[in-house]
């Protein structure tokens, strides 16, 4: 009995270890970066899709592009 529990308890600890380090092996510069003191820049992928549409509608205006249909018939209906 001891013997199969050493067994169960020494394949856990195994798998313990792996799942670690296939989580950490990927990462591993990107921690030991953090862990230096270095900072990330801030993830802000809407910033560049607001630049992007603000863009997009001044090209727009620029061109002197109609307005769509619907956005005229809302106008009308307001």
């Amino acid at each position: 009995m001891i013997v199969v529990s050493v067994l169960v308890f020494t394949g856990a600890l195994v798998a313990a270890i792996a799942t670690i380090a296939m989580m950490i092996a990927p990462q591993w510069r990107r921690i030991l970066h953090l862990a230096t003191g270095h900072t990330e820049p801030a993830f802000t992928p809407l910033a560049t899709l607001v630049v992007a549409e603000r863009r997009i509608a001044v090209r727009r205006w620029a061109a002197g592009s109609p307005v769509p249909a619907m956005a005229s018939r809302r106008r009308v209906a307001a």
